[in-house]
């Protein structure tokens, strides 16, 4: 049974179910010698990637939220406080994302914009943006709980995308650039965390986690396949974190919130098993012509986790703004108390990860991402 507290706890995920009853039934601290946000990435040789263009949730939402009516958003500060001149601009942590990174390296920009800036240029629409969004899921559900844009509705944005650029500079050259773009997508961990494990929607219906995974791997399939109609050859897709791991996961599931706080293994076996089912289906998915990478986020997280001393890392159980048990969103503001040395902590809140975090993820992937490079 999920009890009222559960939900409030629950970040504003659950916090919009009480409010709206919509349904029912480590930071980093730039100074002189820190220059994550800033520093120029070594870029692959012979790069030919047009553009890139992003989907899925709150690890690569740039500030789509910004834009929507949803109690998901992170567009005031404490966030964004390390990022380009201090900016919280609807990324869900410190500073630059995963795909800012991978944008810088493979020579396109510095960072990726969400599509829904009403002020992008052509330029910066040619070179690709973010349509993913805060608490999203491939579970249209997850979406639906807190009102962000579910996956359908971005890829639907992608494809008004592309008419705006056939409008722009023609059909034949929108079709080479799209073709030879990179596509990212990343998604999950809010269809487990948030919808299956803590609210009693799915499970009325999903008797077993298994059973949920297997429609997961339909809605992924559905969407990639509809990303490969429009036009996409390089499709990246990362899987899952540790989830059983996250700040506010262990504070409300694992029964242990303040002293040891400790992983679920049982939700991170959960995750692992979901980040096989990904790749064989990736694998079954690809056609000539297309290809399709797996992204494995699990690997470098969980190592962190287990060996914060050789990152650098002293906290990795709790976020660095609030108390670091619960607080994400509207619950980490400017009234919030920020840690003193947030460089020290793995995550910046109970849910997202740090800046630090994220430009080691990006070092461990970027095999991965030379590999699709020299697919274009």
């Amino acid at each position: 049974m999920i009890f009222p507290c559960k939900f409030i706890l629950f970040l504003p995920i659950l916090l919009i179910i009480i409010f709206q009853n919509k349904i029912q039934g480590r930071t980093l601290l730039l100074n002189n010698n820190n220059n994550y946000c800033y520093k120029k990435l070594q870029r692959p040789f012979n790069n030919t990637v047009s553009a890139v263009f992003v989907f899925g949730d709150s690890t690569v939402d740039s500030g789509n939220n910004n834009y929507i009516n949803t109690i998901a958003k992170c567009d005031f500060p404490p966030y964004g406080r390390d990022f380009a001149n201090h900016v919280p601009t609807g990324r869900f942590t410190n500073g630059r994302l995963v795909t800012d990174y991978l944008a810088s390296y493979m020579g396109i920009k510095d960072f990726v914009p969400p599509y829904l800036d009403p002020n992008l240029s052509l330029d910066e629409l040619m070179t690709g943006v973010s349509f993913a969004s805060g608490s999203s899921g491939f579970d249209p559900l997850t979406a639906q709980l807190v009102d962000v844009i579910t996956m359908e509705k971005q890829l639907e944005y992608f494809k008004e995308y592309k008419r705006k650029l056939e409008n722009s500079i023609g059909k034949e050259k929108t079709k080479l650039l799209i073709s030879k773009a990179a596509f990212i997508i990343s998604a999950g961990t809010n269809d487990f965390a948030v919808n299956y494990y803590n609210t009693p929607f799915r499970r009325q219906k999903y008797y077993n986690v298994s059973q949920y995974q297997q429609f997961l791997m339909q809605m992924v399939q559905q969407f990639i396949q509809g990303l490969m109609n429009e036009g996409a050859r390089v499709i990246g897709v990362a899987g899952v974190p540790p989830f059983g791991c996250l700040p506010i996961v262990i504070t409300i599931d694992s029964g242990d919130a303040l002293q040891p706080r400790r992983c679920i293994e049982s939700y991170s076996a959960v995750a692992r098993e979901y980040n096989s089912l990904l790749q064989r289906l990736l694998k079954t998915m690809e056609i000539h012509g297309t290809k399709l990478f797996y992204i494995d986020i699990y690997d470098p997280i969980n190592d962190m986790i287990q060996n914060p001393i050789k990152y650098g890392f002293s906290e990795v159980t709790m976020g660095c703004c609030g108390s670091g048990l619960i607080e994400a969103s509207i619950l980490c503001n400017p009234k919030s108390i920020v840690c003193n040395n947030p460089s020290n902590h793995m995550f910046w809140d109970a849910v997202h990860p740090s800046q630090a975090t994220y430009y080691t993820v990006f070092q461990a992937i970027r095999p991965s991402i030379d590999f699709a490079i020299n697919q274009l």
